[in-house]
């Protein structure tokens, strides 16, 4: 299924601080299908709470013992300019309404060279970062396998994060889909309809395939649309960096 390049150019970036006046949350539409989620169980025990030193604040997902998967514009300050440095980003395991089960630092971020977050609207496809860990994840999170192909539409989703909203616990959409794809200025995306705003930004979209559960992307960008028409960067957009 293909959707016109007129719906990408209406998406919302979902960003991860909350204005002083917010307006209406982007990619949640009508019906808000947003559940808790016990963070102690798969797959949620193994995303993470992604914190800057500049009160920005998104999801991961981890993918090896020292790899978590987020989004590229959650690592950007608007106000220098500049993406920020390593050394100022923090990973929090098992977090949940103030505790956590390991704070770890990042030592080097991967990132796409074709992302431009002075245009973010036309550089989706390429959103996604990957922070290298100063330290081995719990063991308590074990590492998400990570999809080699773009999933057909129809195929079963969840989406689960820190939402700006609900930013104390983990909250999931656990019955979305795939709808299709896009092409934009960078590359491929993926559209869905799972329910996700500001803080979700970085989370894995995940489907369960022989018993595992994959991320088959991670959410970067949120609608006001009715429908919730939200946007994923395809996990073969950075499968070459995981090798």
């Amino acid at each position: 299924m293909r959707l016109t390049s007129a719906l990408v150019a209406g998406m919302l970036l979902a960003a991860a601080a909350a204005p002083a006046a917010p307006p209406p949350l982007p990619g949640l539409g009508l019906a808000d299908r947003r559940v808790p989620v016990d963070g102690t169980e798969a797959p949620w025990r193994s995303l993470a709470k992604v914190q800057t030193n500049i009160g920005t604040r998104c999801t991961g997902a981890l993918i090896a013992p020292r790899r978590v998967l987020t989004a590229a514009h959650c690592l950007f300050n608007p106000r220098t300019r500049h993406f920020l440095q390593a050394s100022s980003l923090h990973v929090l395991f098992g977090y949940e309404r103030g505790q956590y089960l390991e704070h770890t630092l990042v030592t080097d971020v991967i990132r796409s060279d074709a992302y431009d977050p002075l245009r973010p609207r036309e550089e989706f496809a390429a959103d996604w970062a990957v922070l290298v860990l100063a330290e081995d994840a719990p063991p308590q999170a074990p590492p998400l396998a990570v999809t080699d192909s773009v999933p057909p539409p129809g195929t079963a989703l969840v989406l689960g994060g820190y939402s700006q909203d609900k930013a104390q616990i983990i909250t999931a959409d656990t019955d979305c889909t795939v709808l299709g794809t896009d092409r934009v200025a960078n590359g491929l995306v993926l559209v869905h309809d799972c329910n996700g705003t500001r803080g979700t930004s970085g989370s894995p979209l995940l489907t369960l395939r022989d018993g595992q559960w994959q991320v088959v992307g991670i959410a970067v960008a949120g609608s006001i649309d009715r429908l919730a028409l939200n946007l994923a960067v395809p996990a073969t957009a950075f499968a070459d960096a995981l090798r």
